[in-house]
């Protein structure tokens, strides 16, 4: 097995809100240096929200772990210290001052890159109902936003929810669609 095989998933640790700007600058300049051999994969890991705003169901990605950007490679000679040199990179995460990045463990990477592989199997339309009964809930649209509450009912058809919401002290029964609201 030749050196350049051998990858290894670190943690960039980055500017909050840069870190797509960060990873394509990361890509170019691994590209620009021919050191594609070295770097596998950069990867900003994000989740596929929807929102609802003014009605409209919104799919948008929010990154999952802001700050931090995923990068697999082989840190030999210059590849750390040209990622630690891009624009915005703060550092590796778990190095000491000045020593080496530390490697993810298997099971974390498993665990992170697993996230983003559940998020495309979610898709599918016949989606499981991700609520229960007695669950708690937060509304997170309409006239109730804010307000916590306790499932009754599920109506699977439909894709609604009974949600008892207690307003001004008194328990109050809301129908409410599965994307009003979000698990506590």
């Amino acid at each position: 097995m030749s050196e350049v095989s051998e990858k290894k998933w670190y943690v960039v640790r980055a500017v909050s809100g840069q870190e797509n700007k960060i990873k394509a600058y990361i890509e170019t300049e691994i590209a620009r240096l021919g050191l594609q051999d070295y770097v596998d994969q950069v990867l900003v890991p994000t989740e596929r929200v929807v929102q609802i705003r003014n009605g409209k169901k919104i799919h948008k990605e929010k990154v999952f772990f802001p700050g931090y950007i995923m990068v697999q490679a082989n840190l030999t000679g210059e590849v750390p210290h040209i990622i630690r040199s891009v624009t915005n990179v703060i550092g590796f995460l778990g190095e000491t001052k000045g020593g080496d990045p530390v490697p993810l463990r298997q099971s974390e990477v498993n665990r992170m890159l697993g996230k983003v592989d559940e998020l495309s199997v979610e898709e599918s339309t016949n989606v499981a109902i991700p609520f229960t009964k007695g669950e708690t809930v937060k509304v997170i649209d309409g006239p109730f936003n804010g307000f916590d509450g306790t499932i009754e009912k599920i109506n699977e058809e439909k894709r609604k929810l009974e949600v008892m919401v207690k307003i001004f002290g008194r328990k109050t029964p809301l129908e409410l669609s599965y994307m009003q609201v979000e698990k506590v």
